[in-house]
């Protein structure tokens, strides 16, 4: 009965994802068509993609406080409402602006709402395979933009931007079906004391910190029911003065800053280099299958003994080569290369959309998982709002992607460069402190042969030393 409820939950957040961001990621096939029916540059085009990306990172953890507060049921279902509501109402547009607060606020804020409390649920329903969990559920959105790039540029063709526009917003009500079906479950450790929960064997370390934390308060605090306490903000969100999540979070600034812009310039460079509208979706649907590929495989691979132990090191590694694969793309200037550009970036995306939740209930535990997710998609909000108009503005006045791409392939090196060094830091720090606690448990053993005193130092306690047969006499009468 477990394995069927915890194959539902995947089948629903996958379900979820498919209608959710591949939607933001079809947003690039759209942007020719608006820059050329509204006649305006890239800059001011790309920030329809920007604040859609922007809202759904940046009330990502108001999803979380509804998830929480009410239910991941109506949270989803809301969001759905939204999401299509933004899609609907861009089909009608007239001008940009339009476009930027239905297409882009409406709609973003719709797909946070569904976003978080979804990923967040596959966390409470797995615990061994948690990595592969999550890969085959975030899998939605690689077989979602698989499925939509093809389909959205066959729609645009048939019934132009606002007919193609007017679809999806019918699509994505599904967002209310996928809501309906979640299951919400309350986990052993919601209902137990904190005394009592540090004493399982399989509570993770940053879940002890917090307990221990908790476990200090005045006993009228820990008297009250446990409903009341989750709501108390400083339970929530008290990971944000871990010293490992801080890095975490400077971190995925650069990593989003980084992978933003490929995902709206992607299908317009393609043009630009003399590629056919057909051939530029096929590139999106080609990143789309193989995200699904780095989804499964990298979850798969992370959860097996021998790599579980280095999830931080698969998530720099694939973020690392996401980044180089940025850098070679200006002198990708045919079809047939543009494709193993779309394997390679597509698989290593999909390698670390994988892996943050699972670094993320690494660094602060299963309970606090869905508050810090929440502010983990927040901190993408502002590279998402700032690097595809910044991109932009640097093809404009460039008039080459080459600067755009290059400044995103460095940010996400920088971002995998700086947890890299983060975690050296750390492991030198577990070193020099473990001499230190080493030089300090030193034990001296004292014993004395008449008026004369010995002392044995504690390091020689495994050494075969040679006792005198008036030393020995005098040390067993003790």
């Amino acid at each position: 009965m477990r394995r069927v409820v915890n194959r539902r939950a995947v089948h629903h957040m996958q379900d979820a994802t498919m209608a959710n961001n591949p939607c933001t990621r079809c947003i690039s096939i759209f942007f020719v068509e608006f820059q050329t029916y509204f006649a305006q540059d890239y800059a001011r085009t790309a920030w329809i993609h920007s604040i859609a990306d922007c809202a759904t990172m940046l009330c990502a953890p108001l999803g979380s406080f509804i998830s929480n507060h009410v239910s991941c049921q109506v949270g989803i279902m809301l969001g759905g409402l939204l999401a299509s509501a933004g899609l609907i109402l861009s089909s009608f547009a007239t001008s940009l602006g339009h476009l930027y607060f239905s297409l882009g606020v409406l709609t973003g804020v719709g797909f946070a709402l569904c976003y978080s409390p979804a990923i967040a649920m596959v966390g409470k329903y797995f615990n061994k395979r948690k990595a592969l969990a999550y890969g085959i559920a975030m899998s939605g959105s690689g077989i979602g933009t698989f499925i939509l790039a093809p389909v959205v540029q066959l729609l645009i063709e048939q019934f132009s931007w606002r007919g193609a526009l007017l679809i999806l917003g019918g699509f994505v009500l599904n967002l209310c079906v996928c809501g309906a079906l979640m299951r919400p479950i309350a986990l052993q450790e919601d209902h137990k004391n904190p005394p009592e929960f540090l004493e399982q064997e399989y509570v993770s370390e940053a879940q002890k910190q917090d307990l221990k934390q908790f476990s200090i308060c005045s006993p009228l605090i820990r008297a009250w029911s446990h409903e009341r306490l989750c709501r108390c903000s400083w339970q929530e969100y008290n990971f944000l003065l871990m010293p490992n999540f801080l890095v975490l979070a400077v971190s995925v600034l650069f990593m989003a800053y980084g992978c933003s812009p490929l995902f709206v310039y992607l299908v317009p460079y393609a043009l630009s280099v003399g590629v056919s509208h057909q051939q530029a979706a096929f590139l999106m649907s080609i990143l789309g299958v193989i995200d699904i590929i780095g989804n499964i495989t990298f979850g798969w691979l992370t959860d097996r003994r021998c790599l579980k132990k280095y999830r931080h090191v698969c998530y720099l590694f694939a973020v690392g080569m996401d980044g180089l694969c940025c850098l070679f793309l200006p002198v990708l200037q045919s079809f047939p290369l543009l494709v193993p550009f779309s394997f390679t970036f597509g698989y290593f995306d999909g390698a670390y959309v994988t892996l943050i939740p699972v670094v993320t209930a690494d660094v602060v535990g299963t309970a606090s998982l869905s508050s810090a997710l929440g502010v983990v998609y927040f901190l993408h909000a502002v590279p998402y709002l700032v690097s595809p108009p910044i991109a932009g503005w640097l093809v404009d006045t460039t008039g080459s992607y080459t600067a755009s791409f290059i400044l995103c392939g460095f940010s996400m090196i920088f971002s995998s460069t700086l947890l890299c060094f983060a975690r050296i830091a750390k492991k030198i720090k577990k070193t020099h402190l473990r001499s230190l606690t080493r030089n300090t448990d030193t034990k001296q053993q004292i014993w004395t042969n008449g008026a004369i005193a010995y002392s044995v130092s504690g390091e020689l306690d495994h050494q075969d030393v040679e006792i005198l047969p008036t030393e020995a006499n005098s040390y067993s009468n003790r």
